[in-house]
């Protein structure tokens, strides 16, 4: 498929549907190059307004996901087709359950130590049959790299899931990503603390009425300083618009 990608403060967000966005990634899998995804969302928009690393990686990105309701608002409030939302979450849920049923060989990279574990352990269970090829926590320094490296080419996934943090899980699978030699390196944040159940989703009522920020500023008021990004990013979405 053409994929069409609309700006958000200078960043290229793809407008793609989440069945969309699937199909994107298997069809990289069966092309068997290296290709990055990223999952934008407000936060990371506004940080890659003094980043300009970060800036330049996302729109290099092979595929970049609407992760965030802010930025679906932002395109459509500047006029432009931003068919949903497509969450980072429930895109990596859509690929573990193809690979239950295609055979996709998946590694979680991220999260504290014995969170992938877990996330691996309520993935099996979920979704039986799916085939995660090994787990690493994203506790690591950079005499590590290496044997990460060696190891997760071993292990010779198809999808690679770095929950790292933004933006080092970006920043790193881009500077890494011909050495890993995977044919599809996805950030996924804090997916892995989610499937393990040490931070809880957001009830689908909030989900479906973009309140997901507010639940975890509720939930998680440690948060509340990044939180600040969203009216920032609004704010600055909406001075542009006048420009």
């Amino acid at each position: 498929m053409v994929k069409r990608r609309i700006p958000v403060l200078d960043i290229m967000i793809d407008a793609v549907t989440m069945a969309e966005a699937v199909k994107i990634v298997e069809n990289f899998i069966a092309e068997q190059r290296t290709r990055f995804v990223a999952t934008a969302n407000a936060e990371m928009v506004m940080m890659a307004q003094t980043d300009p690393v970060l800036a330049g990686i996302l729109n290099r990105a092979d595929l970049v996901i609407p992760d965030g309701a802010g930025v679906v608002w932002a395109a459509r409030y500047h006029q432009y087709a931003m068919p949903e939302r497509v969450a980072g979450y429930d895109l990596v849920q859509q690929l573990l359950a193809k690979s239950a049923r295609s055979g996709y060989r998946v590694y979680f990279f991220g999260g504290a130590p014995g969170v992938a574990e877990q996330a691996r352990t309520w993935a099996e269970a979920r979704y039986p049959g799916v085939n995660v090829v090994g787990v690493r926590d994203g506790y690591f320094t950079a005499q590590d790299e290496p044997e990460i490296i060696n190891t997760i080419k071993l292990c010779k996934p198809d999808i690679l899931l770095a929950g790292l943090g933004v933006p080092k899980q970006e920043k790193w699978l881009t500077k890494h990503l011909n050495e890993l030699n995977v044919p599809v390196a996805i950030g996924v944040g804090g997916t892995f603390d989610v499937m393990a159940g040490v931070v809880i989703r957001a009830p689908l009522w909030m989900q479906k009425a973009n309140l997901e920020w507010l639940y975890r500023l509720l939930s998680q008021p440690q948060r509340a300083l990044r939180m600040l990004a969203l009216p920032r990013f609004m704010l600055k979405v909406a001075v542009a618009k006048k420009d």
